[in-house]
């Protein structure tokens, strides 16, 4: 794919995501809790605990750590998962009346947040000969420039508000504790609550 094709998917795919798996679910959290619609409630908690993942692949990316390739593409894999693994939440959502303002919202939000994850998830796949350096350098290099605009933001707040130096060292550091974090929990609930519960989101 040439280059500037490749740059301007990439960046599409940062901005889209931004809007879509940042914005909206944090507005629509916010607007289910004051509708009181636990389902609701339920499956954007869950979505956010699977999404942090992004997030230590931005903290990742922007330490230029190869790792950040392989997180990127299971990011996007599981966000699709996490909005349509769960059995009840699934038969609730289809019970609220499907015309109603919230329940519409968010039914279109999850089939614009698939697709996009699944166009995301092919970008990513594509990108994973980055990860063990079989890549072109300037392809690879793509996917580091909008991590790295996030890295110079971050550290100008953080410098101006406790005085502090985020350096892209700290943010592998971070993103790498994080995902330890991150892969407890998978493997906790994996091991604990999928055999118990299997497809019932529950007290999850």
């Amino acid at each position: 794919m040439a280059l500037p094709l490749l740059r301007g998917l990439v960046w599409m795919i940062y901005r889209l995501e931004l809007v879509f798996a940042v914005g909206l679910p944090l507005v629509l959290l916010v607007w289910a809790a004051m509708r009181q619609e636990p389902a609701l409630v339920r499956l954007l908690n869950l979505y956010w605990k699977v999404s942090s993942l992004l997030g230590i692949t931005v903290l990742l990316m922007a330490a230029a750590r190869p790792m950040a390739f392989i997180t990127a593409t299971l990011a996007q894999l599981l966000i699709v998962v996490s909005l349509w693994f769960w059995v009840d939440l699934n038969e609730e959502l289809d019970d609220l009346p499907p015309f109603r303002a919230l329940p519409f919202t968010m039914r279109l939000w999850r089939w614009a947040l698939t697709a996009l994850s699944l166009l995301g998830f092919g970008l990513s796949a594509m990108a994973l000969g980055c990860a063990w350096g079989q890549a072109p350098a300037a392809s690879c290099a793509l996917w580091l420039e909008a991590p790295g605009h996030f890295q110079g933001v971050l550290a100008l707040v953080l410098g101006f508000f406790f005085g502090g130096q985020w350096t892209a060292a700290v943010s592998g550091f971070v993103g790498y504790l994080g995902l330890a974090a991150y892969g407890v929990g998978v493997i906790q609930w994996l091991l604990v609550r999928l055999p118990r519960q299997g497809r019932l989101a529950g007290g999850f």
